[in-house]
């Protein structure tokens, strides 16, 4: 797949004000950091159009961008950032958990996490709130252009063992990206054509 138009749409933090049309949403959520904005931009074509910033936390509200005309590139907070406050931070939990039990549209989710690090337990528990509430999901790791292949392979590997641990019965598709160096964004574009094509010829509400 080819991004020819992205065009961002609308943002808030009330469900019921996210676009009425039915077309296939695509969500990106991660810990805050996680280089949300540079892979959106990345897979978009665009410098400018999710907004980077080096202070954690920039992503409070969901960001709507419709592509293609025929599906939306979702947005959403950051989980996990230890500065925002308590208060905000429930309020973006809520916003967020209302968004993926209630949202229709929502074909996939994307839990991004950072190559860099080993397993974090705020990842893997927030996958496991993904499994449970039956949230089809993926996982896209980050900046693998900051690391050796070999310490990639562990770290992949390291994430496997413990989801295994925590009665995962299988591995969650997963891809390896680098916004810098555009890895990964042939196969993530093309699965999200595939998945596209699947639910508009299987699914008369599409």
């Amino acid at each position: 797949m080819k991004i020819n138009t992205a065009e961002f749409i609308i943002s808030n933090s009330d469900v019921a004000k996210c676009p009425k049309d039915f077309l296939p949403e695509y969500a990106f959520i991660g810990r805050s950091n996680v280089g949300k904005s540079s892979l959106i931009n990345m897979l978009t074509n665009q410098k400018k159009l999710a907004k980077t910033s080096g202070r954690p936390g920039k992503t409070q509200l969901i960001n709507h961008f419709l592509i293609n005309s025929n599906w939306f590139l979702v947005d959403l907070p950051g989980y996990g950032y230890a500065k925002v406050s308590k208060k905000t931070k429930s309020i973006f939990q809520e916003f967020i958990t209302d968004y993926f039990e209630t949202r229709e549209q929502l074909v996939c989710a994307f839990v991004l996490i950072d190559i860099r690090h080993e397993a974090q337990t705020i990842d893997i528990e927030f996958m496991s709130y993904m499994g449970e509430s039956e949230i089809p999901f993926c996982i896209v790791f980050t900046k693998a252009d900051k690391i050796s292949k070999v310490k990639i392979d562990s770290h992949v590997a390291a994430y496997k063992k413990k989801m295994f641990a925590n009665n995962w019965a299988e591995m969650p598709h997963y891809f390896v990206t680098s916004a810098t160096e555009s890895t990964g964004k042939e196969e993530l574009l093309s699965y999200i054509d595939e998945v596209n094509q699947e639910v508009f010829k299987n699914n008369s509400q599409f």
